[in-house]
């Protein structure tokens, strides 16, 4: 097999890359070790940013997440008896984030993937990247017991955190930066209406929770909880009890409760990895970089990648600009950093760590400071709604 573009994993980054390549004429081949169903069982986050948006758009498969997404201007942070709305309209000249499951993204994608005619291998095993160093990289696997081999000009590794890709470069040349929190967030799935119109993060003494939402009907929940503890653990009485205890005042009575679709608990981590790129090998999204979810940052930092990468190859196949590629990891981790910041700094300012006296009043000083004045609120409003992605030129 040949192809111009090897592409490891059909989760959002990949399919998105995918199909933004094919709309320009440049092959791909998607390989993916999963099945469709799994990938489409994946319950993931649902926020994003306009610059996602727009990229969606630019992909040809918006139609459903433009008609069925909900915009939303603003967002509240709730603490010390407090609830402060962050207008992220009026504070960024007008920006937004939509709501639109990664569920329905990731199978809006898949749908345009197969109406394209373009190749998606599933359930590829034993997946091994060969001499992207060299300048002649080769992608093997195993198809229904028979191993083949795909040739290739480049390789995006878009395979996650626990992927092949990252796991194939010299270990010797790959410098890792990372921060594990003490806790994890158990997130419950209802089909019951949103408690509010907009996310609602709530800092509490029992523990940070979050109200957030896929549609008009469907709600997704979180709560902070030690990493010691089990799903098995919460029952959904457990979990609404809990939840209901750690919401303001003011909405608690708005809470509807009903049968989980879905729990789970998943830890916290900040993650980097530099480079991105090696030889002809390119990470992106989860394979390079994990943010602690606060900030909305996952999905939304994998299209920036997503993006840098795709004017790279456009600009080397229709203008001879093999240079841009060279560029690809200078500019994407500058926007990382960025990000990795900023969910950091949310995770902070709203977990609960049971820390020094001192370091909770310095909590209690930054979640006032940045409630209190333009130029905080505006910090957050303008990181929330999505930095602008960077010109590749």
């Amino acid at each position: 097999m040949k192809t111009q573009v090897a592409i490891i994993g059909a989760g959002p980054s990949g399919l998105l890359l995918g199909q933004l390549l094919h709309r320009q004429g440049i092959e791909t081949v998607i390989l993916e070790a999963k099945t469709p169903d799994y990938v489409l069982g994946r319950i993931r986050a649902g926020v994003l940013e306009y610059g996602f948006v727009d990229l969606m758009r630019e992909a040809g498969v918006a139609q459903r997440m433009d008609a069925e997404g909900l915009v939303h201007d603003g967002f509240s942070l709730a603490f010390q008896g407090r609830r402060e709305r962050v207008d992220m309209k009026s504070l960024t000249g007008g920006h937004s984030v939509l709501v639109y499951g990664q569920t329905e993204l990731t199978r809006d994608l898949m749908d345009a993937r197969r109406d394209s005619g373009a190749p998606i291998i599933y359930e590829a095993a034993d997946v091994e990247l060969h001499d992207f160093l060299d300048g002649k990289p080769r992608v093997s696997f195993t198809k229904d017991g028979e191993r083949i081999e795909l040739e290739c000009d480049y390789i995006a590794g878009c395979d996650g955190f626990h992927g092949v890709s990252r796991k194939s470069v010299p270990q010797d040349g790959i410098r890792n930066f990372e921060r594990v929190y003490p806790f994890g967030w158990l997130g419950l799935l209802s089909d019951t209406p949103p408690i509010e119109d907009e996310l609602v993060y709530i800092h509490n003494p029992r523990g940070f929770a979050l109200c957030s939402m896929r549609s008009h009907t469907r709600s997704r929940y979180y709560l902070q909880c030690s990493l010691a503890e089990h799903v098995d653990d919460w029952s959904d009485d457990r979990f609404w009890t809990e939840l209901s205890a750690r919401l303001p005042e003011d909405i608690a009575g708005k809470l509807v409760t009903g049968p989980s679709l879905e729990k789970s608990i998943a830890p916290l981590r900040s993650f980097v990895a530099e480079p991105m790129t090696f030889g002809r090998l390119f990470l992106v999204g989860d394979a390079a970089h994990i943010v602690p979810p606060t900030g909305a940052k996952g999905l939304n930092l994998a299209s920036s990648d997503v993006y840098t990468l795709y004017h790279a190859l456009r600009g080397t196949y229709h203008e001879g600009r093999a240079d841009l590629l060279d560029k690809y990891s200078e500019i994407c981790l500058r926007r990382i950093w960025k990000a990795e910041r900023f969910s950091w700094w949310m995770t902070m300012l709203l977990h609960t760590f049971n820390d020094d006296p001192f370091s909770e009043r310095i909590q209690r000083a930054e979640q006032d400071y940045y409630t209190s004045t333009v130029a905080g609120l505006t910090t957050i409003a303008e990181n929330y709604v999505g930095l602008p992605y960077e010109a590749v030129e």
